[in-house]
Parts: structure tokens; C-alpha cells; sequence
């Protein structure tokens, strides 16, 4: 058994500490599913393929908040990197194609609608919101962990471990809602731009496998073959997690007919028109 396998014991397959998490998105999921259902009996109804999405994301994120059901040695490194990819970008793909805040906005009193409106619009959630910054969020969150004593600080600290699941899966929500979410995102570039930024997430993330399958610059404390493992498995299916966001970007866009102004479906805030 390694030093990090060694480490990582405590991590924590406790049925506490991973339960909390458990009942909190069973919780999120319930609310979701009873508002879904109101909203779909209305007029204007709700498409069923957001729920499943929601679900189904919710489903990823709830495997991978359990460590023990990963075809890997507990503790590992592949595990962590099975976890990283269920939480920070297979779990938020889905949850993000369910739109969440759109259907919230039709479930809430319109005047409560307006002022979430006027927040969507405020500066700095256009900032927070941009690409490039949860491109940085995203990409800058791997390198500091595997590059930097972070990780195996994780290792030895429950708490961070939890805070770096925690970033991985709001970076990983951010980057899916401003490439390819349906929920409303004003300014939101458009899609070539957001087509070139998700290029560079897939070269960063393909560079940072290969450092890892490579042993270079890591400061991880493993074997040779965990790392290895680790960064087949990040580099493969990474690109998978990458290829479906860019397909739900191009299904939803919607070119303008006079080309000048290309737009997509996601420019409205619901109830603030």
C-alpha cells in the first residue's frame, strides 16, 4: 500500500460523511422533480429530456460523492481521478442541460423572478460568468492540485478534501452553463468564441494527462502505474465529457438569418423581459 494510499484512509467512505451530500442532492433532486411535474401540467408545459438530464447528472453526482462503488482501489489515484471526472464534469453537464434556474424563474412569483433577472445581469456574475474565467477556474484548479503540495494536502485533511470536490463541481457547473447551458446567461459570447475557448480546455486538460501519465512536474506521492492509470484515464475520458458539451452547444445555437448577430437560445432572462 502507498504512502498516499496510506493517506487517503480517512478520506473517508465513512457512511456520515458521505451521506450528508447524499440526502442534501436526494433533497435538490425531490424539489426539482415536483416543480418539473407542476410546470409540465401547464400550458407551456416542461421538456421532459431536462428532467432526465437533471436526473441523470444528479445520478453521476451522487457516484461520485461514493468513492467505494469506483472500479478503483479506494484511496488511489485513479479513484480521486474517477471522482474528479464524475463530480467536476460528467455530474454538472447534466445537471446544467436540466435548467435549473429557468425553471425555478417559472416556478417563482414573478416579482422574486425579476430580481434573480436583475442579478443574472449584474456585472459581476458577468464577470464570474465569462468563459475565460471558468476556463481559468477549471484548468487553474487541476494544475494547483497536482502541481502544487495541494493534493497530497488534501490527503491529509478531510475538510479540503471536501472544499476541492466542492470547486470541482461549481467550476465544473460555471464552465457547462456559460459553453452550453439552456439556462439564461446575458452576454454570454457567442458560439465561436465559446467553440475556441472549449478548444483550449481540451488542449489544457489533454497537456495536464499527459504530464500526469508522464510523472512530470507532479507532486503527487504514487506509483509510477497509478499515475499512469490516472492520466489515461483524465485524458480519455475527459475528451468524451468535453465532445458532448460541445454537441449540446451546437444544438442549441441558433444562427440569426441575417448572420450579423448570431445568437442562441440562452440570451433571454425568463420573467425579466
Amino acid at each position: 500500500m502507498t504512502a498516499v494510499h496510506d493517506a487517503h484512509a480517512h478520506q473517508g467512505t465513512g457512511a456520515l460523511e458521505a451521506g450528508v451530500p447524499l440526502v442534501l442532492l436526494a433533497v435538490l433532486v425531490l424539489g426539482y422533480v415536483v416543480l418539473a411535474y407542476a410546470r409540465s401540467t401547464e400550458p407551456r408545459g416542461w421538456n421532459p429530456w431536462r428532467t432526465t438530464a437533471f436526473v441523470t447528472g444528479a445520478a453521476l453526482l451522487a457516484l461520485g460523492l461514493m468513492p467505494q462503488t469506483a472500479p478503483y482501489p479506494e484511496g488511489s489515484l485513479p479513484s480521486h481521478m474517477y471522482q474528479h471526472l464524475l463530480i467536476g464534469m460528467y455530474a454538472p453537464i447534466g445537471l446544467v442541460l436540466g435548467a435549473p434556474v429557468t425553471l425555478l424563474l417559472r416556478s417563482l412569483p414573478r416579482r422574486t423572478g425579476k430580481t434573480i433577472g436583475r442579478a443574472l445581469r449584474s456585472r459581476p456574475l458577468h464577470l464570474l460568468a465569462h468563459p475565460v474565467t471558468a476556463l481559468i477556474l477549471n484548468i487553474g484548479g487541476l494544475a494547483t492540485l497536482y502541481f502544487t503540495p495541494l493534493y497530497t494536502a488534501t490527503t491529509q485533511a478531510p475538510g479540503l478534501h471536501w472544499l476541492i470536490h466542492v470547486h470541482f463541481l461549481l467550476a465544473g457547473y460555471l464552465f457547462a452553463w456559460v459553453i452550453a447551458g439552456p439556462d439564461p446567461a446575458p452576454r454570454r459570447p457567442t458560439v465561436p468564441a465559446r467553440l475556441v475557448i472549449l478548444g483550449v480546455a481540451i488542449a489544457a486538460h489533454a497537456i495536464i494527462s499527459q504530464l500526469l501519465y508522464a510523472g512530470l512536474y507532479v507532486q503527487v506521492t504514487t506509483t509510477a502505474a497509478e499515475l499512469r492509470q490516472a492520466g489515461e484515464l483524465m485524458y480519455y475520458a475527459g475528451d468524451i465529457a468535453e465532445l458532448i458539451l460541445a454537441f449540446a452547444m451546437v444544438t442549441a445555437w441558433r444562427p440569426s438569418p441575417t448572420g450579423k448577430h448570431p445568437r442562441n437560445r440562452q440570451e433571454t432572462v425568463p420573467g425579466t423581459a
